[in-house]
């Protein structure tokens, strides 16, 4: 079982962050937050905020940096739009075993490096009924079993 503690994030895929940013923040009424550029991923990430203080969710766009990266194949494949849904969790290396243990199909098998200096590891597609599932292990929270 995953455990999910929270949605995390919903990550959107975007051609341009600057280009949407006033639609997130004029129309939605979104909080801006900051950017950050993940290099390993080949993404500038700009984050938002929408809801009540304690009871945020933030919104991910995701903006490639360069013809390979994995978003600007999203995006030549489907256009922008909602590219994955994030959940928090505890023990992320815990839960990548009990999932591969279960059968699930995962992406990583292993945590690697994400925005806000999480432990990230996505769920293939197929394993969630198409839908990018990212499991995100935010920084600080506690290791499951240690």
């Amino acid at each position: 079982m995953i455990g999910a503690k929270a949605v995390n994030h919903i990550g959107i895929a975007v051609r341009s962050i600057e280009a949407q940013r006033g639609f997130y923040e004029d129309t939605l009424g979104a909080r801006f937050e900051s950017i950050e550029e993940v290099p390993d991923q080949r993404v500038r990430v700009g984050f938002f905020l929408v809801g009540p203080a304690g009871a945020e969710v933030r919104l991910e766009l995701l903006e490639p940096t360069d013809d390979d990266s994995a978003i600007e194949a999203f995006i030549q494949r489907r256009g922008e739009g909602i590219h994955h849904i994030a959940y928090s969790v505890e023990g992320l290396d815990e839960r990548l075993e009990e999932l591969k243990a279960g059968g699930v199909r995962l992406i990583d098998d292993t945590p690697r490096s994400g925005a806000h200096h999480q432990r990230i590891a996505f769920l293939h597609p197929k394993a969630s009924m198409g839908v990018l599932t990212e499991l995100c292990e935010p920084a600080g929270a506690s290791v499951a079993g240690a």
